[in-house]
C-alpha cells in the first residue's frame, strides 16, 4: 500500500469512527416534493435546491427533450470554435432580460462562472475584497486570481468592508464580492449597504445570488429585487453570477450577468469559457423553459414563502431554534458533527430527508440540519415532516 493510500485510509477510518463520514444516497427517481431513495424507501424531500419545484416540471423536462432531439446530445466544442448553439443564444438573452442586466454569460456551473469572472477581471496590483462567509467557490475563485490583492472583511460587517477597501488605495480596481443568500445561514446581504460603499470607493460589486434567484423579490429576480435594485452599477448591483442548478429546472450550468463589455471580455479571456465546453443543449432548453415558467407563474414565489413561514412557526412552536431568514433556508444549529449526522439519519428512517452539515462545510462548533423549503411541498408534507421533527425531539431531547 502506497503512503498515499495509508494516510486516505486512516482519515477514512478516523471519520468513520468519530461518526462524521458522508454517505451518498442513490435517488431512483425524479427530485421532486418527495423521491424513492435506494435501500431506503420513499421520503420527502428537505433538502433540495428545488426551490420552485421546477426540476420535475413536465414543461421543463419536455424542453430538455426537444433540445436533446434539436441539438443532440452535447456542443463537442468549446463555445468560440463551434460550441455555441442558438439555444445558448437564447437562454443568455432570457437571464439578462430576467434580471435586468445588459447581457449574460453561461458557464458549465456557477463554480466555473465565479472562478471564471475574477481572475480574468482583475491585473496585478488589482483588489479582491470578500465576505468571509462567501461561498467556497468564490474562495478558490479568489485564490486563482493570484495577480491581484486579496482582503477578506467580517461578515455583513461594512466597517470591515470599509476597513478592507481603504487598506488598498493604489488598487486601480477593486472588487468586492459577497454572496446574495449565504446558503448556511439563510441570511441575505446587506446589498443598499454594500452599494453605497462600493459607490463612494470607486469599487465594482459582484453577487453570486444562486440562493436568492427564484427564492427572494415579488417576481423572483433574487436579492437585488428583495431590496428593490436595480441590477446595474452605479445605483445597483453591478454583476450577478448564478446557477440553473437551483431553482431554474435544478440541472446544472452557471452564468455570469452584467455589463455588455464585462461579458465581451469574458468571452475573449476566461479561460474556463475558452477550454469547457457549453452547458448541454439540453440543460439550456430546460433552463429557459423554467424562467419562461417563473415569469408566467410568480404565484411560485408566493407559495414558496408561505411554505417557508409555515414549516418555520411550526418548528418554532415544537421548541426548534431556527435562524432568522427570508429565505428558503432553514438552518438548526446542533453544534457536534458528529451529532448532526445522526439527527439526519433518524429523520431520513421517519421518511423526511434533511442533511445535517459539519466541518468542513461549517466550521467547527456550529453543525447543522439545514431545512430547504419548496413552492411543491403541500400542506401534508409540512404536517408530516413537523410529526418527525416532534418524534425526533422526543427521542433526543
Amino acid at each position: 500500500m502506497s503512503s498515499l493510500s495509508q494516510r486516505l485510509h486512516q482519515t477514512l477510518d478516523e471519520l468513520r469512527a468519530a461518526g462524521t463520514h458522508k454517505a451518498l444516497r442513490h435517488l431512483e427517481v425524479p427530485t421532486g416534493p418527495t423521491t424513492r431513495i435506494e435501500n431506503v424507501g420513499e421520503v420527502i424531500v428537505f433538502c433540495s435546491n428545488n426551490y420552485l419545484g421546477l426540476a420535475d416540471h413536465p414543461e421543463v423536462v419536455e424542453a430538455g427533450r426537444e433540445g436533446l432531439r434539436r441539438y443532440g446530445a452535447g456542443t463537442a466544442s468549446v463555445r468560440f470554435i463551434c460550441g455555441t448553439f442558438t439555444c445558448h443564444r437564447e437562454l443568455e438573452e432570457r437571464l439578462a432580460a430576467f434580471l435586468g442586466t445588459e447581457a449574460a454569460l453561461t458557464y458549465v456551473s456557477c463554480w466555473n462562472a465565479n472562478e471564471g469572472l475574477l481572475a480574468t477581471l482583475v491585473e496585478p496590483g488589482d483588489a479582491i475584497v470578500s465576505d468571509e462567509l462567501n461561498h467556497a467557490s468564490i474562495i478558490d475563485a479568489a485564490r486563482l486570481a493570484r495577480q491581484a490583492t486579496k482582503k477578506v472583511f467580517r461578515h455583513s460587517d461594512l466597517a470591515a468592508l470599509e476597513q478592507a477597501l481603504d487598506e488598498v488605495p493604489e488598487s486601480r480596481v477593486k472588487l468586492v464580492v459577497t454572496d446574495g443568500v449565504f446558503s448556511m445561514e439563510g441570511d441575505v446581504a446587506r446589498l443598499p449597504d454594500l452599494v453605497s460603499v462600493c459607490r463612494q470607493r470607486d469599487a465594482t460589486l459582484i453577487v453570486d445570488d444562486s440562493h436568492g434567484v427564484g427564492v427572494l423579490g415579488r417576481g423572483g429576480r433574487g436579492a437585488h429585487e428583495h431590496f428593490g435594485l436595480p441590477a446595474r452599477a452605479p445605483d445597483g448591483i453591478g454583476i450577478l453570477t448564478g446557477t440553473l442548478g437551483k431553482s431554474l429546472g435544478g440541472a446544472a450550468g452557471g452564468y455570469v450577468a452584467g455589463p455588455q463589455e464585462v461579458i465581451d471580455f469574458l468571452v475573449q479571456r476566461s479561460r474556463p469559457q475558452l477550454f469547457s465546453n457549453a452547458v448541454p443543449p439540453t440543460v439550456a432548453c430546460s433552463a429557459a423553459k423554467a424562467l419562461e415558467i417563473l415569469q408566467r407563474e410568480p404565484e411560485r414565489v408566493t407559495r414558496l414563502h408561505r411554505n417557508v413561514d409555515s414549516m418555520r412557526t411550526g418548528l418554532r412552536e415544537l421548541g426548534y431554534r431556527v435562524l432568522e431568514s427570508p429565505t428558503a433556508i432553514l438552518p438548526i444549529i446542533v453544534g457536534d458533527t458528529a451529532r448532526a449526522i445522526d439527527l439526519s439519519n433518524r429523520l431520513l428512517r421517519m421518511g423526511v430527508f434533511v442533511i445535517g452539515f459539519g466541518f468542513p462545510v461549517v466550521p467547527e462548533g456550529t453543525a447543522r440540519l439545514r431545512i430547504q423549503m419548496s413552492a411543491a411541498h403541500t400542506e401534508e408534507h409540512i404536517a408530516r415532516a413537523l410529526d418527525a421533527f416532534r418524534r425526533l425531539r422526543e427521542e433526543t431531547g
